[in-house]
């Protein structure tokens, strides 16, 4: 088994902000991350697949395939945008790390999986250089806004 991982990077803007919590319980639990205008990241996120080499190219998968991928369902979706006012999927749900790590991985998983001996491992996105989260599951999680352990 080899382990290949990508690494990308996009900006993007969020506010941490409960609508079902209390203008100062959301003070409370986001403090400055509950600025009402938001703020924002410069994100690095990792992509790691698995799998055995392919006898025929010597590689796990092709780089332009992973890129164009990425490109496509991460980087177009997320790079320059508010996350609570631009994406759909944060539409009543909190873009916290773990919420948007997890919602990475879940739009790869179709896209990467079934292309070839190549499966999605692990996503890994770091916000800053002192805080990351790393999600690996086994298939994205059907409820929305709910976090299973895989």
């Amino acid at each position: 088994m080899v382990f290949l991982t990508r690494r990308y990077r996009f900006s993007a803007a969020h506010r941490l902000h409960n609508e079902a919590l209390s203008t100062e319980e959301n003070a409370r639990l986001y403090g400055k991350c509950n600025n009402p205008y938001g703020h924002g990241h410069n994100y690095t996120v990792e992509v790691t697949v698995c799998g055995p080499i392919d006898a025929s190219t010597g590689m796990l998968i092709d780089l332009e395939t992973l890129d164009r991928i990425v490109e496509q369902e991460i980087l177009e979706r997320f790079d320059h945008a508010h996350l609570n006012l631009d994406v759909a999927n944060f539409k009543g749900r909190v873009p916290t790390t773990e919420n948007l790590c997890v919602e990475i991985f879940n739009l790869l998983w179709d896209k990467l999986n079934g292309r070839g001996l190549a499966r999605l491992e692990k996503v890994r996105l770091e916000e800053t250089s002192s805080n990351f989260v790393e999600y690996m599951g086994q298939s994205p999680n059907p409820v929305k806004g709910v976090i299973s352990e895989k």
